[in-house]
């Protein structure tokens, strides 16, 4: 019993570390906000996790995880072709706009990786590039192994998290919507 509560814990920490290293990026945040979010003491914090960049790296793998997932159960029991594509951007476009923090971490660990690994720590690259690979093989299979049409996806997909980021299709919602020419 008391592992379960372990593990819902651990759980409540690295919702709350998205959350806030979402926001204020991993040099930004500190281990007490997130002890606070959760409502833990900070000692109580480092018998769940190492240090700070266990969190974040947790962090950065769940939201990796969570993106996959809605890839994946977007397209269970979808069409293939144009039917899971669509199945895909509703299910992403859903995601962010309900739980905008999961973009943002994503950022956030783009971000990072380069000053990790000036700093020859290349830990968190890996988790970045192991989380990317796991969301674009679940993609690609979805797509019918279709690299033109992954990429397309994934390129489209950058361009909305872009814009997403600056707050630009937001803006575009209120205005009517980004007319073309």
């Amino acid at each position: 019993m008391d592992r379960v509560s372990t593990q819902e814990r651990r759980e409540s920490v690295i919702r709350a570390a998205i959350a806030e290293f979402a926001i204020t990026g991993y040099d930004g945040t500190t281990t007490a906000a997130i002890a606070r979010r959760v409502g833990v003491t900070q000692p109580y914090l480092f018998r769940l996790f190492p240090d700070k960049q266990a969190i974040f790296v947790a962090a950065l793998a769940r939201s990796a995880e969570d993106t996959r997932l809605a890839f994946e159960e977007a397209v269970d029991g979808a069409e293939s072709g144009e039917g899971a594509l669509q199945a895909m951007t509703d299910a992403y476009t859903r995601l962010i706009s309900t739980r905008p923090e999961t973009l943002l971490m994503q950022l956030q660990g783009y971000v990072t990786v380069a000053a990790a690994e000036a700093r020859g720590d290349g830990l968190i690259g890996e988790v970045v590039r192991a989380g990317w690979m796991g969301i674009w093989e679940t993609v690609h299979l979805s797509l019918g192994a279709d690299a033109g049409r992954t990429a397309d996806f994934f390129a489209c997909g950058m361009l909305g998290n872009t814009l997403a980021a600056m707050g630009v299709a937001q803006e575009a919602g209120r205005r009517g919507g980004v007319r073309e020419g």
